[in-house]
């Protein structure tokens, strides 16, 4: 169940699902009479002296829809499944992210399911293409991986691509991933991620400003970009287009002081050119997470000492300092390394499932991630 009141959430969610009554009239309201009960019973005249008539009329009438609709929300923090917190976080709240109480537009109201403490966790961005490359989407598990292990949370929007594979890299660890979505908590969007947001519904945080049952729209996403900017310290870009979501978020992290960080690629790669673009507008050029840590004054956690005896460093990968980052075939890897075919082949497929590795058509194979 809720911490809030239940009376009280049910006045935040009536004032954030009613027709005609905008964000900008609803902060005004709140402004002026101090809490969303108060808004609710406050005489039409004096709701339409701080918003105009069209929102003050709105708000004096119950929309047919909502004991429907505050009924399933009742429903849905009842019945979360064990050890899968949920809850309605409004603006005020001691738990609402400092960082996104201090951005642009923040929502007024946070559905959130999952590991609730993580949304004032210390996080970073990583966004991109929806259809990435192999190396890009290696890169955004590996860099996802490595800023978790350095103690930073990943944000992303669960998006197909590049989204899905920084949430599936920072799960590896403790700091883990939030994704935020465009729809109700109760539905996924795109449907073929059920299973990862079932991992990160236990394993990360699921958020949404939306209520429950709201289907995928395509104005939600350039709204969801601005709670995945306003989160995080920085937003790191992997692979864009020119014409990107990405580069909203990324725009929107800028205008609000945060960090923006891109990884360069090809000239002649279209999902490239929208990381090109933001590096000649300013963006710090990140080849490797230390990059990123560096710029954000970020120590990572210490390490615990190994124990006596046991094994140190794993020595250089042969096969992986072989393929560098560029596509090559199995004979070329033959000759640079000297082993046989069998065992390189045998190697390969170990690194493919790792996804330290891409094989591309045409029996080629190529190296993802920053290392």
């Amino acid at each position: 169940m809720p911490s809030a009141d239940l009376d009280e959430l049910a006045a935040w969610v009536r004032l954030t699902t009613t027709p005609k009554v905008g964000a900008s009239a609803l902060r005004r309201l709140l402004a002026a009479f101090g809490s969303p009960q108060r808004v609710l019973s406050a005489p039409v005249g004096a709701r339409q002296a701080v918003a105009g008539e069209a929102a003050a009329v709105a708000l004096a009438r119950e929309p047919a829809s909502f004991p429907q609709l505050w009924a399933q929300t009742v429903a849905w923090l009842e019945r979360a499944p064990a050890g899968v917190p949920r809850d309605i976080i409004p603006l005020g709240d001691p738990r609402y992210p400092d960082t996104l109480l201090h951005a642009a537009g923040p929502p007024l109201l946070l559905y959130a399911e999952g590991r609730l403490p993580l949304l004032q966790a210390t996080s970073v961005a990583i966004v991109g293409s929806r259809n990435a490359t192999p190396a890009g989407l290696g890169h955004a598990r590996a860099f996802a991986g490595e800023l978790a292990g350095a103690g930073l949370t990943v944000v992303s929007g669960l998006a197909l691509g590049v989204d899905a594979a920084a949430h599936t890299g920072a799960l590896t660890h403790p700091a883990g991933t939030v994704a935020v979505v465009g729809t109700g908590l109760d539905i996924v969007y795109p449907k073929q991620h059920g299973p990862l947001a079932e991992r990160i519904r236990h394993g990360g945080l699921l958020i949404s400003e939306h209520p429950l049952g709201t289907t995928p729209q395509p104005s939600h996403f350039p709204r969801r970009n601005r709670i995945i900017a306003g989160m995080t310290r920085g937003t790191l870009v992997v692979e864009a287009a020119l014409a990107s979501g990405s580069l909203i978020t990324a725009r929107l992290a800028a205008e609000s002081g945060r960090e923006v960080f891109a990884v360069p690629g090809s000239i002649h790669a279209p999902q490239s050119r929208g990381c090109h673009a933001l590096l000649k507008q300013g963006a710090k050029l990140v080849e490797t997470t230390a990059d990123i840590l560096e710029e954000l004054n970020w120590a990572a956690p210490a390490q615990a000492p190994s124990p006596a005896g046991a094994a140190g460093p794993t020595a250089p990968d042969i096969l992986l300092d072989a393929l560098a980052h560029d596509p090559v075939d199995l004979d070329t890897l033959v000759a640079r390394t000297g082993e046989t075919a069998p065992a390189l082949t045998a190697r390969l497929l170990q690194l493919e499932f790792e996804g330290r590795v891409a094989r591309l058509p045409g029996q080629r194979f190529q190296r993802l991630g920053p290392g």
